[in-house]
């Protein structure tokens, strides 16, 4: 993943935080086109006329939507979307005899591969990759629900800060008990988050398969 589309994703929950604080329409449109600019980040440095045409005609809408009544409504729904999604990467490998995800992600990272896997190693990647789905799922619905429910800033606080919290707690106590429970498989913490960041395009597109 290159720097700019990290730096973009670091700073969308802050400015959608931005804008649901302030209730500023032009902070919630830009929050927005920070989603846009991910996804059309290759795209447009390559260069696509496409991508550019789609980026010219999200400034315009953008530009309507700020000065309207309905700017925060766009942020609202990304985050369980998005949540969603990222759970239903998780929950789709444990159908039609796919590898679970954790456990590919364990044998990218830390060796061996799947088939040579100890049995009861096999099994914890397996529960793992349920547990990742159920999180990911129950994020997303009781974001949606914060996002009909609550406030735009209970919502935001929930959404925007809280699913970084409780995704990032959930990850190092899972690191903490699997370098407990099976010692001197790991790398280490620092080259846990390595290995996770090495795993390129083409890991995720043979895991997601």
């Amino acid at each position: 993943m290159s720097w700019p589309r990290i730096a973009l994703l670091v700073a969308w929950p802050l400015v959608a935080h931005a804008a649901a604080a302030t209730g500023s329409g032009w902070l919630a449109a830009l929050a927005v086109l920070d989603i846009v600019l991910v996804l059309l980040l290759q795209a447009l440095a390559r260069p696509r006329a496409w991508a550019w045409g789609v980026l010219v005609l999200s400034l315009a809408a953008l530009s309507w939507l700020a000065r309207s009544p309905y700017a925060l409504v766009p942020l609202q729904l990304a985050p369980p979307a998005f949540v969603a999604a990222a759970g239903w990467m998780f929950a789709r490998t444990l159908v039609g005899g796919r590898i679970p995800l954790v456990g590919r992600i364990a044998a990218a990272i830390d060796g061996p591969a799947w088939e040579a896997m100890e049995p009861e190693v096999r099994r914890y990647t397996l529960r793992m990759t349920w547990a990742w789905a159920l999180l990911l799922f129950a994020l997303a619905a009781a974001d949606l629900a914060m996002a009909l429910l609550a406030t735009p800033l209970q919502w935001s606080w929930f959404a925007n800060i809280g699913d970084y919290v409780v995704i990032g707690a959930f990850m190092l106590g899972e690191f903490v008990y699997r370098h407990w429970r099976f010692p001197g498989r790991s790398k280490g913490l620092a080259g846990f988050a390595r290995g996770l960041a090495s795993l390129g395009r083409s890991f995720w597109r043979e895991a997601l398969r």
